[in-house]
């Protein structure tokens, strides 16, 4: 049973942003500082990803826990309500995201991608500084 009721429901998760996210932001603040220069959603590759890095023929990802299903983390959990409906939503969001690495790997890119719990205080520097460290390799 959900704790709230289906308005309240409705309106928070129609509050979810699907660009410039706080992570992204954080990720795109970081990166600019150490000189790295991106398009942001390029929409003419598949699944529109996030950031992209044509110097280096490189693509990110920067993927929500929950509507990515991040396997193992205690940030993806299916809610208790219309499990079926967020099963299914979910597992197409994973193959969805399968297809276009498949995809655009094809075309010659890189294709990282980093899940936002990865960007938690804990986690980022090293995040940060490994996505740093992948961009140049």
């Amino acid at each position: 049973m959900d704790t709230v009721s289906k308005e309240v429901r409705s309106k928070n998760m129609a509050a979810i942003k699907g660009k410039d996210t706080k992570p992204e932001i954080l990720v795109r603040k970081y990166l600019h500082a150490k000189g790295f220069r991106y398009k942001l959603y390029d929409r003419s590759l598949p699944g529109t990803p996030d950031l992209v890095f044509p110097k280096y023929k490189t693509v990110l990802f920067i993927h929500g826990c929950f509507w990515h299903g991040h396997s193992g983390c205690k940030y993806f959990i299916i809610p208790k309500t219309r499990t079926e409906w967020w099963t299914t939503k979910i597992n197409r969001n994973k193959q969805l995201d399968q297809e276009n690495a498949s995809k655009l790997k094809k075309l010659g890119w890189k294709v990282i991608t980093i899940f936002e719990c990865k960007l938690r205080p804990k986690y980022k520097e090293k995040t940060l500084r490994h996505l740093e460290q992948r961009l140049l390799s």
